[in-house]
Parts: C-alpha cells; sequence; structure tokens
C-alpha cells in the first residue's frame, strides 16, 4: 500500500510538472518498462484531463450569510439554570439536612443528661455507646454520601457567591 502511494505521488508530481529532471526521467523510464506504472499513468491522467475540463462551482457570495441564517432559526438548549427546577433540588437538600439531624437527634438522646455531682457534659458524652448506632455499615455509608453531598452543596454555594462578587465588580 506504501508503495502504492508512493508511484501516486510521484505520478501526479510528473503530470502537474514538478518533478526534477532526473525524477522525471527516471518516471519516464517506469512508464515505458513497468505496465503498473502505465496503467496507473493512464488512470490519473484521465482523473486530470477531467478536472482541467470542468468547471468548479463556486459558492453565492452570500453562502456563509445563508448558512448562519439557517442556525439562528433553530431552536437552541437553553442554560441549565432554566430548566432544573430548583425547588427540587432545594427540596432533597433540605430532605438530607433533616436526615442527618435525624441522626444528630437520635445520637443525643442515648446520652443521659441527668448529671449527678461531679460529672460535666463531656463526661457524659464519653459515657455513650457510640458503636450502638454507628456501627453499621449501612448508616456510615449513609454518612459518608451526606457528607459529600454537603461539601457539594457547600461548593456550589460558594461558586455563586465567587461568581456574585466577580459580576459586581
Amino acid at each position: 500500500m506504501n508503495t502504492q502511494r508512493t508511484i501516486e505521488e510521484r505520478l501526479w508530481d510528473f503530470i502537474d510538472g514538478t518533478s526534477t529532471v532526473d525524477e522525471k526521467s527516471n518516471v519516464e523510464r517506469l512508464l515505458e518498462g513497468n505496465l503498473e506504472w502505465k496503467a496507473k499513468y493512464h488512470e490519473l491522467l484521465e482523473v486530470h484531463q477531467l478536472i482541467q475540463a470542468s468547471e468548479l462551482e463556486e459558492p453565492s457570495m452570500r453562502f456563509s450569510k445563508n448558512v448562519m441564517d439557517q442556525i439562528a432559526k433553530l431552536h437552541i438548549a437553553p442554560a441549565t439554570k432554566t430548566y432544573i427546577n430548583k425547588k427540587i433540588i432545594r427540596g432533597i437538600g433540605i430532605f438530607f439536612i433533616l436526615l442527618v439531624a435525624g441522626f444528630l437527634v437520635y445520637g443525643f438522646g442515648q446520652v443521659n443528661w441527668s448529671t449527678k455531682g461531679d460529672d460535666s457534659f463531656l463526661e457524659n458524652i464519653n459515657k455513650v455507646n457510640f458503636n450502638k448506632f454507628f456501627s453499621n455499615t449501612w448508616v456510615n455509608a449513609f454518612m459518608i454520601i451526606n457528607v459529600v453531598l454537603g461539601l457539594f452543596l457547600l461548593d456550589n454555594y460558594l461558586s455563586n457567591k465567587r461568581k456574585d462578587y466577580r459580576k459586581e465588580a
């Protein structure tokens, strides 16, 4: 295949008259002695003559303007902010916040709040057995997902604040 390509390139250079004198004599010698070169030469010569004989059509002077007018008629998809309902996103955020709050309420509900004597708040919290409700794999996975979603929410909030600040400046 690579040999075929070099044959075509050399023949096109010969037909166009851009080959050197040495290359020209080399191609003429190959055309006289090699049937493959001769057949390819006649094929390329016919193509060259067809190209020379026919006139290429030129696009109208308003071609690019017409194309741009057609594109302008198409309905372009709106930005994401216009078709994502913010109430649904806020509802999902509130759901996860309430879920985390429920875990916290449950955790604090396990603490013995009645202090006797010198027991302080931190000592009461240290007495709570957190393994009871944080040892479950599903609870841990759920908490990790909530933390990641919370970080996404915080990032979104801060990036919106940054955009608003840049618009004001």
